[in-house]
């Protein structure tokens, strides 16, 4: 298999549930061989629900799907045994050890016993957690229930591996070091990963393209580089000391592309920022305005995320956040 051949196909790929539910809407993207290739979005985008579907848990209500050419609904079987999966909760045994985990991962996989006891001690070395393979795992921290999580994702030797938030809820430090080990799967063993995150800078940091996701839809793909470039320009960030919506004023000034008004903070688009920013002080003290605050930036993913579907990546995230609160609330209202 050449470098640019696709290891992963995905064609109208859909999910609903209930017959009402659409979590998944027609998507379509390929991941070639040896990339990490990256699903950003926030919670309730859809992510977790394609990894379902690409790793046969769930099947898909229409749409198709290949990984190295084994169909999902119709090769199951094939493609389980050259996937490894990583999920997005821990799903270790923690009355067992962590030596035991991986031992009976490989036995779901099927591999003989002599076979699975040297992988088992080899991947222990490889996540530093030789030295508490004997302890159970109750006894683990999150960062090393998260590498054990990544041993036992490994043991079948997979072609493709697949991540869903591998590090949700960790610390920043231990983040880091689930950044490396995700490098160094991609340099040392020229593995195919594909990975869901919510974190911009865990998508910037690690992903050779990325497909930003919002209500089960891809709205863009690219690598992050070209993501931000598309942008075509830099980005002011003001604020004023009144109350008023002054985007259209904004918008008639030189060498402005575009404005955007997201709570109190103006978001410019401009291809030279260092030439705009005076301009619109100026525009805006002519008008009454005072600025209290401006800011000049690259563009972010962020910057990206708000472009192409119209609210921020925290924004995403409260208001995923709110619609289930309020759910919560409803099913308490109806007890």
């Amino acid at each position: 298999m050449s470098q640019n051949e696709d290891v992963i196909k995905v064609e109208g790929l859909t999910k609903v549930f209930n017959h009402s539910l659409t979590a998944v809407d027609h998507i379509n993207f390929s991941v070639k061989r040896g990339e990490i290739f990256g699903f950003l979005g926030p919670n309730g985008a859809g992510k977790t629900t394609t990894i379902s579907m690409l790793i046969t848990v769930l099947k898909p209500t229409s749409g198709k799907a290949t990984i190295l050419g084994a169909d999902i609904a119709k090769q199951s079987l094939d493609v389980r045994s050259a996937i490894g999966v990583v999920p997005q909760e821990y799903t270790a045994d923690e009355d067992l050890t962590g030596y035991e985990n991986i031992r009976l991962c490989a036995d779901l996989y099927g591999i003989p016993r002599s076979v699975s006891q040297k992988r088992a001690m080899e991947l222990l070395q490889l996540v530093q957690l030789t030295s508490f393979k004997d302890k159970r795992v109750q006894t683990y921290s999150g960062g090393m229930r998260r590498r054990l999580e990544l041993a036992c994702g490994l043991i079948n030797r997979p072609k493709v591996l697949f991540l869903d938030e591998p590090t949700l809820g960790l610390d920043v430090q231990t983040r880091a070091a689930t950044w490396e080990y995700v490098k160094m799967l991609k340099k040392e063993f020229g593995m195919t990963l594909f990975l869901t995150t919510h974190y911009l800078e865990e998508a910037d940091a690690l992903c050779d393209r990325i497909a930003i996701i919002d209500h089960g839809k891809i709205v863009v793909i690219g690598t992050p580089s070209d993501l931000k470039d598309s942008l075509g320009g830099d980005i002011i960030n003001l604020a004023i000391q009144k109350e008023t919506d002054i985007t259209d004023l904004i918008s008639k000034i030189e060498h402005v592309k575009t404005a955007k008004k997201e709570n109190d903070v103006y978001s410019v688009k401009t291809e030279n920022g260092e030439a705009t920013a005076p301009l619109i002080i100026e525009a805006l003290r002519a008008n009454g305005h005072v600025v209290t605050k401006l800011s000049l930036n690259k563009p972010t993913l962020n910057d990206v995320y708000l472009e192409y579907t119209g609210k921020s990546m925290r924004d995403a995230e409260e208001s995923r956040e709110n619609v289930f609160r309020q759910r919560v609330a409803v099913r308490r209202a109806r007890k």
